[in-house]
């Protein structure tokens, strides 16, 4: 999955990154991967929010929905942390990002077009160890999977502190 939504950025970020001459030829493939990445880490975040019935239904109807704005954000935090000027980073994850989210959606939503599986991107998301979501991996998320040191890692064993 990874692989293919780099491909995705690289063959549609030329404009905005590759032919841009505020970021330094030798800095486009880390804006790539922090384009990508930050994708990942919101989908993550997605999940890991209890969010997954949402996300579900925003890869398979196609629409990015809400998850744009965390992606923006996070991708300007890390052009900013490469040194680009703020300002240029806010632009071109206010272009880019909410293009490829738009992409990458759309496919993982076409089941004509295989690049972006909606089994896999969960599997990949979710952390399953096979690679595979099933009913193991959400059972995992929401309190039965153990986290570091042996401790229930789940995301209900999260939330019990709270009440």
């Amino acid at each position: 999955m990874l692989e293919n939504l780099e491909k995705l950025i690289r063959d549609n970020a030329q404009e905005l990154v590759i032919n841009n001459p505020d970021i330094p030829n030798e800095q486009n493939e880390q804006v790539i991967q922090a384009a990508s990445g930050s994708i990942v880490d919101a989908l993550k975040n997605q999940i890991g929010g209890g969010n997954i019935t949402d996300l579900i239904g925003s890869l398979s109807q196609g629409n990015a929905g809400g998850v744009v704005n965390e992606v923006s954000d996070n991708f300007a935090g890390k052009l900013g942390a490469l040194g680009i000027n703020m300002d240029t980073a806010k632009s071109i994850g206010a272009s880019l990002i909410p293009m490829i989210m738009a992409k990458f959606f759309n496919k993982a939503a076409d089941p004509k077009d295989s690049s972006f599986d909606l089994q896999d991107i969960l599997g990949k998301l979710a952390g399953g160890a096979d690679g595979k979501f099933d009913l193991n991996d959400i059972t995992d998320m929401l309190g039965g999977g153990k986290g570091k040191n042996g401790v229930g890692g789940g995301l209900l064993d999260k939330l019990k502190g709270l009440f």
